[in-house]
């Protein structure tokens, strides 16, 4: 009930000013990045088949500079379509707390203020909240192909692992601190879970995977004051 409450919340605020402009600059920093890094690895192929390749013992191999081009070339145009999400994840990541904040003005008015996550904190954690989803993406490529039939499975399990420890602790931690954000996280592991679960199963949505980031930031506030204890839930907030 805790999980279905809070998602219901949160969604009826998914028109929140704030939330619309989160959404805005983090699928714009995404765009930008993968462009950029679009360009790069394509003047890296460019610039390699550029040279002709040797091979010890056998000499130049012309055929090389195609094979590295146009598999360069491929891996460019796929790779944005599986790392989109995740990118675009984490680096929303780095405005999440303008989200919690919405929800707690609106929800829990009540609350004391919070000093918020200064930019290089956010910062910190969107980078290496970067890498563990571009990792965990990349490796589950090969689950998903050992594996078929329960590609979908996997996907949901490993990425609602993956946002529901990251969004619980964003939330927890504005005012618990890191270190009680993470015993309050591990004593709710299986609700957490299910919750980032939640949020996972839309990821294989177009465009709908893109609000997912905000959405789960705005779950996850309502979770945890419902886990805390710490203000009651509250159903009928304005």
């Amino acid at each position: 009930m805790i999980i279905l409450n809070a998602f219901f919340a949160a969604l009826g605020q998914i028109g929140d000013p704030r939330f619309r402009g989160v959404l805005w600059r983090g699928i714009g920093l995404t765009i930008l990045l993968l462009v950029v890094a679009c360009a790069g690895a394509i003047w890296l192929i460019n610039w390699l088949s550029g040279n002709e390749i040797s091979l010890p013992f056998i000499g130049a191999v012309p055929w090389l500079n195609d094979v590295l081009n146009y598999s360069g070339i491929a891996l460019v145009l796929v790779l944005p379509v599986f790392l989109m999400v995740p990118v675009a994840s984490a680096i929303t990541s780095m405005f999440l707390d303008e989200v919690a904040q919405a929800v707690e003005d609106r929800h829990y008015p009540t609350l004391p203020a919070v000093p918020g996550v200064s930019f290089g904190d956010a910062l910190s954690d969107t980078v290496t909240f970067l890498g563990v989803l571009i990792a965990a993406n990349l490796l589950a490529l090969i689950l998903y192909v050992i594996f078929t039939p329960l590609a979908p499975f996997i996907f949901w399990a490993m990425n609602g692992f993956l946002l529901g420890r990251e969004y619980f602790t964003l939330a927890a931690m504005r005012r618990l601190g890191r270190d009680g954000a993470r015993k309050l996280r591990a004593k709710h592991v299986t609700t957490i879970w299910a919750a980032g679960t939640l949020m996972a199963i839309p990821l294989s949505i177009p465009l709908v995977n893109l609000v997912i980031p905000i959405l789960g930031a705005a779950t996850f506030t309502h979770i945890y004051h419902a886990l805390s204890g710490e203000t009651a839930y509250s159903r009928g907030s304005n």
